[in-house]
């Protein structure tokens, strides 16, 4: 397919993400032929390791290319995005649970559904122009693609900060948080991948020392607050109204069930778990939260000014993360 260059070369699958000009957003199709080609080399002994990357300088992947379902859930059709994320969250766990080592290369952006495929690997590559995050929030979305996951084990309370703010993180904070593995110069990197690509041993990747991690030493402690409303509350007392600008821009509805979905992930006991419940508001997305309204301010008009009506209460973050039934994401073949 255009959108990715998949092949094998040496001892190495490679797949490569082929829409610079996109900014490489990851699109439903492309989502299930990257679940379909790990099925395929899943037993073939010809391929050792696996190694994504993405063509650009720009970004390795951006997020999730949810224009269509944009356009479908204004017109009432909701199967659309639930069939997406269902694809989507199935190609994350492949990833996550693969038995064969993973390599991915990540530079400039990793937002979004590019967490989703690179911050699962075995081994996860950063560079300089790396920037990560979680940007649900100001979509009226939640940190999915199992965020919840990666974030609930971030030390202290970086989880619920990256959750609630989408702040992005460089190479340092990625590492630190457990995004991210190993800080190479990304001038490096061609010669790692043809050595990986010659070898098929993904151990012979040595990273060098990262940047600084700001995180590391930055006050979270206001974010363990109960809610939001105290989270803000210890905020105003301290006075960081940086962060505060922050929050009053993103979705409430999406910051609330964000920071439950964060800390019912610390008791999972595998990814899939956390790609369940993810699921629950997802697939509801279009049809109950903000999330029309978030992707048409930031995505499709770029007014910037959304209007954030969705019910924020516990009982609708309850509601939203309730079982789906018969509709709830299942694993029997991957369990």
């Amino acid at each position: 397919m255009d959108d990715l260059n998949i092949r094998k070369s040496g001892r190495a699958g490679r797949i490569t993400f082929t829409r610079p000009k996109a900014l490489n957003a990851l699109t439903h199709e492309m989502a299930r032929a990257i679940h379909a080609t790990l099925d395929d080399w899943r037993d073939d002994p010809d391929v050792k390791l696996v190694i994504i990357d993405a063509e650009g300088e720009r970004a390795f992947c951006s997020g999730g290319d949810i224009a269509a379902v944009y356009r479908a859930g204004l017109e009432g059709d909701h199967q659309e995005g639930r069939s997406f994320f269902h694809d989507e969250y199935r190609m994350n766990a492949a990833i996550a649970d693969y038995p064969k080592p993973i390599v991915a290369f990540m530079q400039g952006f990793v937002m979004g559904g590019g967490v989703g495929v690179g911050g699962h690997a075995g081994h996860r590559v950063v560079g300089d122009t790396t920037q990560i995050a979680m940007p649900e929030a100001g979509i009226g979305l939640i940190p999915d693609v199992g965020g919840t996951w990666l974030l609930a084990r971030a030390p202290g309370r970086i989880g619920e900060y990256l959750a609630l703010t989408g702040a992005r993180m460089g190479a340092g904070d990625a590492i630190h948080a457990g995004f991210a593995d190993s800080y190479l110069p990304e001038s490096e990197w061609p010669a790692v991948i043809a050595d990986l690509e010659e070898t098929g041993d993904a151990t012979r990747i040595v990273g060098v020392t990262p940047p600084p991690a700001p995180l590391a030493t930055r006050d979270l402690s206001a974010f363990g607050g109960r809610d939001v409303a105290q989270i803000r509350a210890a905020l105003e007392q301290a006075g960081d109204e940086e962060t505060l600008k922050v929050l009053r821009r993103n979705s409430p509805l999406s910051m609330a069930a964000g920071l439950a979905l964060v800390r019912a992930a610390r008791g999972d006991r595998r990814i899939q778990d956390s790609l369940s419940r993810e699921y629950r508001f997802t697939y509801r997305a279009t049809a109950q939260t903000d999330f029309l309204e978030g992707v048409r301010a930031q995505l499709i008009d770029r007014d910037r000014n959304p209007n954030w009506t969705a019910d924020a209460s516990a009982e609708h973050v309850k509601a939203l993360l309730a079982p789906l039934g018969e509709n709830e994401l299942h694993w029997e073949e991957q369990a």
